[in-house]
């Protein structure tokens, strides 16, 4: 047994030479983990169905006694001090923590370019990025170096990689899964996800981390369904919404092409669909760029030097530390967004675009309520692009963000949203379902689906 385990070590530690997945690999924590996995297989003593699973965590994600920097240098050698909810719970249910994964600074990024350390590479061409901003967690599951991997999820952070990478990547809804123990980017937002390369495991990784945490005030205390169990049931009969008005005009004619196709295999199957129009949908991206970045300017403003991270030394006042510390270890692209955040917030601008977004996500909302009484499910594209190459964007945020277009309603409004591959020519696409409140088991089970009627 340890010999099999040191060859996957070497193995993995290769590959992530490579494509640039991970933080930090807990060698020794992993090592006992595996040990104590086999021999309570041996003993038909399993914990779970994650018992033995090869999981990697998000640099967001705090695990006792690992490095956490969230991507930036203002946390550079900073050692979490206690475990995640999410992170305690796979550790009782038997899960092989293997480290930290690769990201984006402070998960402000789509593209996982945006940290001073490396960049995350796509296994399916290593001149093009793995999607972001939980760029490192995608690409290790699709490198299959873990079986499984967890990361933050604020406007499309684990859908938008998993489409770019060709794997499954899921967001549940707002409070399923509890919050405690993530370094916040957008409270409002924020949720964890779950990737692997099926739906199956997904299911069983998700089942092991839901539910109520008193811990966290946005947990929602209700039942968590055992989702694994609950795939394979039949499809006929489901209703299915298709957004008209959500289509836009840069959708890449190849993701065009595999999304008509799935819709052409549910029409066969029987499956009811529904046209549905949103009429906000469309301001989400500003609704979304104007929120996030309020909640950011919030949240991290205890990173400067004194409370939390490094300090720049010098011999100037307060506000002089301030400047110099932050001006020096945080981001570009986090330095845009807290400047964004602070100019909507501030009292010349609240009214006119801090509240005005807040009514707006309501409308958006009240919308995605009144379709969900047509109907079951919603799909769409997860990305309009498939993944680009390293540097294509990096200079144009505008551009970048854009690529969210599909993803941030989900995070607006707390829903539970999955991407599953549809279709590859030469790189993946991903269809996103978007499901009802807490209805996580339905989005799964057509997912679940997709990627069955795929593999005929």
């Amino acid at each position: 047994m340890k010999n099999l385990f040191r060859e996957y070590k070497e193995g993995m530690l290769r590959m992530e030479r490579e494509l640039g997945c991970f933080f930090s690999v807990d060698e020794l924590g992993a090592e006992n983990a595996f040990y104590q996995s086999e021999f309570r297989r041996c003993n038909q003593q399993v914990r779970s169905s994650v018992d033995g699973m090869v999981i990697a965590l998000k640099d967001m994600i705090l695990c006792k006694g690992l490095p956490v920097c969230a991507g930036s240098r203002i946390l550079e050698g900073y050692i979490a001090p206690y475990d995640a909810t999410v992170v305690s719970r796979l550790k009782s249910s038997g899960a092989i923590i293997m480290g930290k994964l690769n990201q984006d600074e402070f998960a402000m990024g789509s593209s996982g370019e945006n940290n001073p350390y490396k960049v995350s590479r796509n296994p399916w061409g290593l001149e093009r990025v793995a999607g972001g901003s939980s760029s490192g967690s995608a690409a290790a599951v699709a490198a299959d170096i873990i079986k499984g991997s967890l990361g933050t999820d604020t406007g499309g952070s684990v859908r938008q990689p998993a489409s770019f990478c060709g794997i499954v990547g899921f967001k549940p809804s707002y409070g399923r899964v509890s919050r405690y123990g993530i370094i916040s980017y957008a409270s409002s937002l924020d949720q964890i996800g779950v990737f692997s390369s099926n739906v199956k495991d997904v299911a069983r990784i998700l089942e092991n981390i839901a539910g109520y945490d008193e811990k966290d005030l946005t947990s929602i205390n209700i039942e968590v369904p055992r989702y694994s169990s609950m795939l394979g049931r039949e499809v006929k009969g489901i209703k299915v919404g298709i957004l008209l008005n959500f289509l836009p005009d840069e959708l890449d004619e190849e993701t065009k092409r595999f999304f008509d196709i799935v819709v052409l295999k549910l029409k066969q199957n029987h499956v009811e669909l529904v046209s549905i129009t949103i009429p906000y949908i469309e301001s989400s991206i500003s609704v979304y760029y104007i929120l996030a970045t309020a909640e950011a300017s919030s949240n991290l403003a205890r990173y400067d030097g004194l409370r939390y991270g490094q300090i720049y030394k010098t011999d100037f006042n307060l506000e002089q530390v301030y400047k110099k510390t932050r001006s020096a270890f945080l981001g570009e692209e986090v330095k845009r967004r807290i400047l964004l955040g602070n100019y909507v917030l501030s009292s010349k601008h609240y009214d006119n675009y801090y509240l005005k977004a807040q009514s707006i996500r309501r409308k958006i909302r009240d919308e995605f309520e009144k379709a969900f009484e047509k109907v079951d499910v919603i799909i769409c594209p997860t990305t309009p692009t498939k993944a680009y190459k390293i540097g294509d964007k990096l200079h144009r945020p505008l551009e970048m963000y854009l690529g969210d277009i599909f993803t941030v309603p989900v995070n607006l409004i707390g829903l539970p949203g999955i991407s599953v591959p549809i279709g590859c020519k030469d790189f993946p696409i991903g269809l996103q379902i978007i499901g009802k409140y807490f209805d996580e088991a339905m989005v799964l089970n057509l997912a679940h689906w997709v990627q069955e009627v795929r593999k005929e």
